[in-house]
């Protein structure tokens, strides 16, 4: 690790809303709230894996909803606590252990963080998710697709600013493995800071995700455009995956 990488997420947190994240909580939020009210049983308690910043926990706490998040860092786990409060449940832990308590009525994934698990790691975590959840509860998480890596192998290097960090994302694609390994470099304008972080993500085949699903007792019910009701197609960048536990 060079003198001025960071351990990922560990720098990146403080401006991660800043220079990744796209406004898209809201209405992320709005699209899971519409589909759990068809749920009969109610969905009150939601378990967020890869919570990061806390900004999808916040909009469905706007609903109402009791939202646990978890995350595996603590950069990220400070910056959630800052805008949830006090009173949130935030738990610092890994995936595929996990090590949470409690029956959760839903499990979300939001920004891809699934990606960051390898295909076994994937099909283990997909495993405790459906111990924590109730008989029919719901499993809804994103996940980049074949088109994605595709697009991120046209377009290896992005930069820009936002609110004062310049920011460089390159990224290297093995197409073969099915990996991508982003290196992301920000520059604060105020006082020339500089960091540097080294993240690797797994494009997932859909027969791997639907494998994984079922191995642990699940029943897809849709695969869709980015929290939307159009279904996922070979142009999709970013598919949402819906599936619910078995009733027994």
């Amino acid at each position: 690790m060079r003198a001025n990488e960071a351990e990922p997420y560990a720098r990146l947190a403080a401006v991660y809303d800043e220079i990744v994240v796209d406004p898209c909580h809201r209405a992320w939020a709005s699209y899971l709230h519409d589909l759990w009210t068809s749920d009969q049983a109610g969905v009150r308690r939601v378990l967020d894996l890869g919570c990061g910043t806390g900004l999808m926990a916040a909009a469905l706490s706007a609903y109402g909803y009791r939202v646990t998040g978890v995350d595996s860092s603590p950069a990220m786990l400070a910056r959630a606590r800052r805008l949830l409060g006090p009173e949130a449940v935030l738990i610092q832990r890994a995936m595929p252990g996990l090590g949470v308590d409690g029956v959760f009525d839903a499990v979300i994934s939001t920004f891809d963080a699934l990606n960051y698990l390898p295909t076994p790691e994937l099909g283990a975590t997909v495993a405790a998710v459906a111990r924590l959840l109730r008989p029919e509860g719901w499993l809804v998480f994103d996940l980049h697709t074949t088109a994605m890596l595709n697009f991120t192998m046209a377009n290896p290097v992005v930069a820009g600013t936002a609110d004062g960090q310049h920011f460089t994302i390159s990224s290297a694609v093995d197409p073969t493995a099915r990996t991508c390994d982003t290196s992301i470099s920000v520059i604060r304008a105020a006082d020339g800071d500089t960091f540097a972080e080294q993240h690797r993500q797994y494009f997932h085949t859909a027969a791997q995700v639907l494998d994984a699903l079922l191995d642990a007792g699940f029943a897809l019910t849709a695969v869709t455009e980015e929290y939307s009701h159009r279904p996922a197609d070979a142009s999709t960048l970013r598919a949402t995956w819906t599936a619910r536990r078995g009733s027994a």
